[in-house]
Order: C-alpha cells, then sequence, then structure tokens
C-alpha cells in the first residue's frame, strides 16, 4: 500500500504538497516544528503513490513516497 513520510524538520509549511495532492490525503500539523513552522503531515491512508507531492516539494528530503510495503 503506497504512503508517504514527511520528515517534520524539514518542511516549511509552504502547502504546496497539500494544494497538489489528488486525493487529499496530506495535511497541515498543529505541531510546530524546530524551524517554528507547521509541517504538513500524512492523514494516514488514501496514498496513491503518484509522487505529485514529493516532486512539487521545494525542500530537499522533506517528503518520502513508499509506493510499496
Amino acid at each position: 500500500m503506497p504512503r508517504i513520510e514527511v520528515h517534520k524538520d524539514h518542511c516549511k509549511g509552504c502547502g504546496l504538497c497539500i494544494d497538489i495532492c489528488p486525493p487529499g490525503v496530506i495535511e497541515m500539523s498543529k505541531e510546530i516544528n524546530k524551524l517554528g513552522y507547521h509541517p504538513a503531515k500524512y492523514k494516514g491512508e488514501g496514498c496513491t503513490g503518484c509522487t505529485l507531492c514529493f516532486y512539487t516539494c521545494p525542500e530537499p528530503d522533506a517528503i518520502v513516497v513508499y509506493r510499496k510495503d
């Protein structure tokens, strides 16, 4: 089952991944990361593994897409 992992301390909370996600499985966290931003987070299910979030994200290493377990 595909899924994503957001490395919260690399995310600057721009929201581009949220806007581009076709199934809408990414949201903004209420937590604040070590950089002082509200990072994106995976809702936990529904990812299709399309990788649009990965390619849209301007921060290196912020999002990892797992297409298979």
